[in-house]
């Protein structure tokens, strides 16, 4: 189970490796909110996602003998990126099984950060047979999207930057939205502002229909979604919370937001507008939380995270050209 020794230790390794994303804000957004809105713009990280942070820090704390012998991974684009790069970064190989109808930036990114990617049909193929298949036939270690205690620590160096730079903003008690796929980033930030900021509480945000964790963060156990594919906010899609994520979310996080997909891509053209920063849907929905369901927050101020920037030029042509009176 990932602690707050293996954050601090995560964010040792991390030094000089990843960004440190700024706080982000606008009195426009803060009109909308009716209250003060703070953005962390992960998509300003490495790869354009957090998932650098936990990739960096579960690749560098395997054994330099296991490491060696290259890394796996399964992800639509954002972890597979983040993974790419680290192992690059490492001078190791990396094998990244990606769904067929992931988005084609996502594909071609994680194969110009040195990857060998591996496509299969998610409707009609088991990815887990794939990688354990690879996995044992060339002796790769698995790096787990979100359900791994290193990379959960890795995400974690979010929440202890929120926590500083909170303080420097004068922010004692405020909601921390994060975008919740499996939960990893939300876990990992849930534990470093328990430990370093507990005034602050996360509020996982999610896309309607695939509100796994809102849903099991009430009933109190797993939940799944009834389906798997069918939104533009593909890259928080996920299954069911993680089985290492959904206890800790369960005990530290607030209620959980749930957001439309068009009000996602209202937030990624207000993110581009009021803050000049790209934004892709999945990762937009901890802004689109902030801005449009300002009645479930409490307090003056709130902190969003925009987690991943890497949308395809078309998804976000077609936003701005919707939403173009924003």
């Amino acid at each position: 189970m990932t602690t707050i020794s293996m954050i601090e230790a995560a964010e040792e390794r991390i030094a000089g490796q990843a960004r440190l994303t700024p706080l982000l804000s606008s009195p426009f957004l803060d009109a909308i909110a009716g209250r003060r809105v703070f953005v962390k713009p992960e998509c300003l990280q490495h790869t354009g996602s957090f998932k650098f942070r936990g990739a960096w820090s579960a690749v560098s704390a395997l054994e330099p003998e296991v490491r060696a012998r290259g890394v796996i991974a399964f992800s639509s684009g954002n972890h597979a990126q983040g993974v790419a790069l680290a192992a690059r970064m490492h001078g190791i190989s990396s094998v990244i099984v990606m769904p067929a109808d992931a988005p084609k930036l996502k594909i071609d990114n994680t194969r110009a950060f040195g990857a060998e990617v591996v496509l299969y049909d998610r409707e009609n193929e088991d990815r887990d047979e794939i990688g354990a298949r690879l996995a044992a036939a060339r002796g790769l270690t698995l790096i787990r999207p979100f359900d791994e205690p290193e990379v959960i620590a890795g995400q974690g160096t979010v929440g202890l930057e929120i926590a500083e730079q909170a303080r420097a903003e004068g922010i004692e008690k405020a909601d921390v939205i994060v975008c919740c796929g499996g939960g990893g980033l939300t876990a990992g930030v849930a534990l470093a502002l328990e430990a370093r900021a507990p005034g602050l509480t996360v509020r996982p945000a999610e896309p309607e229909g695939f509100d796994d964790t809102a849903r099991s963060l009430k009933s109190g156990r797993i939940e799944r979604n009834p389906r798997l594919g069918g939104s533009l906010c593909d890259a928080i899609v996920t299954p069911q919370p993680g089985n290492i994520t959904f206890p800790i979310n369960a005990r530290l996080c607030g209620q959980g937001l749930v957001v439309s997909d068009e009000e996602a891509l209202e937030a990624m053209v207000l993110a581009y507008n009021r803050l000049k920063i790209v934004v892709e849907p999945g990762g937009a929905v901890a802004l689109a939380a902030a801005l449009f369901r300002r009645d479930e927050i409490e307090g003056d101020s709130v902190i969003a995270v925009c987690s991943g920037g890497n949308v395809d030029p078309q998804v976000f042509s077609a936003a701005l050209a919707r939403h173009s009176d924003v």
